[in-house]
């Protein structure tokens, strides 16, 4: 597919795409406890494919007590700590020695404040849905690693907690339904499926789905090359790259500069009277 022909469908990640990042809260946990920032997500990167966070994801796990110690017990691992400790910069000169133990992690409480932040809608990527929708030009498809919450389930401070998002008072779309699964054709989530990115077999799923989805719409069909794919996380893109589908890296804190990316690559205006509400 040539670089200047629009996609026929829109696949987006959900958390730092459409909804606010939860790597913003392990960054604001690492900051208020002192942590080495970054060390969190490394732990949790190394643990793969087969650590706690990758089989909740897959669905392979429930979300129990259980969960939270074998969690925990990842984030203090002394051994992938040292590794970590040697490699910082700030550290050079000092690794004849021992490093000092792990940081401590509460590890249920920075999961939920992960999943409170990701319920807020992002103030551009977000509106610019209903653009897409509107103009009648692609399918809509949501590809997310998840978590599947069990029914009752209440977060550390002893809440119910639900999936529906937290809408910012005074917005475009405080009243605009409460899933986000309501914004999209087809909606991917690793935890049902048994797959997570950046398994190839995930990517081939969803252009599966919107393959079939375009086909009902009357859109025709949908190649792997059709495919446009919005994502924050580099191997997550590099997944999708490898199947063939087109990509966007959406920076943290920098929807704006992707959204106006993806006015470009599909003609439709998605930030007209959108930036000046975003700054409120």
């Amino acid at each position: 597919m040539p670089p200047t022909t629009p996609p026929k469908a829109l696949l987006f990640d959900i958390g730092g795409v459409c909804v606010f990042s939860p790597f913003q809260a392990i960054l604001d946990y690492e900051l208020a406890n002192r942590i080495p920032v970054g060390w969190i997500n490394f732990s949790i990167s190394r643990a793969a494919p087969s650590g706690a966070w990758q089989r909740i994801e897959r669905g392979e796990c429930i979300l129990d007590d259980e969960f939270f110690a074998t969690f925990k017990t990842e984030l203090e691992d002394a051994s992938l700590w040292r590794e970590y400790w040697n490699k910082l910069p700030e550290n050079e000169g000092k690794r004849t020695g021992a490093p000092p133990p792990p940081p401590g992690v509460n590890a249920k409480e920075l999961f939920w404040n992960m999943m409170r932040t990701s319920r807020t809608p992002d103030p551009y990527v977000y509106p610019a849905l209903k653009a897409l929708r509107a103009s009648g030009k692609f399918v809509l498809g949501a590809l997310s690693n998840t978590i599947a919450f069990p029914r009752g389930i209440r977060d550390d401070h002893g809440v119910l907690f639900g999936g529906e998002l937290q809408h910012p008072p005074n917005t475009p779309y405080a009243n605009d339904g409460t899933a986000i699964a309501d914004r999209f054709d087809i909606f991917i989530s690793s935890a049902h499926v048994g797959l997570r990115k950046p398994d190839p077999k995930i990517y081939e799923l969803a252009v599966r789905e919107l393959d079939a989805e375009a086909r009902r719409q009357g859109l025709g069909g949908v190649n792997v090359g059709d495919v446009l794919f919005l994502d924050d996380i580099g191997a997550n893109l590099k997944g999708a790259k490898s199947v063939g589908m087109r990509t966007l890296k959406v920076d943290l804190g920098k929807t704006e500069a992707a959204v106006r990316e993806l006015e470009e690559l599909t003609g439709v205006k998605l930030l007209e009277g959108v930036q000046d509400r975003a700054r409120l």
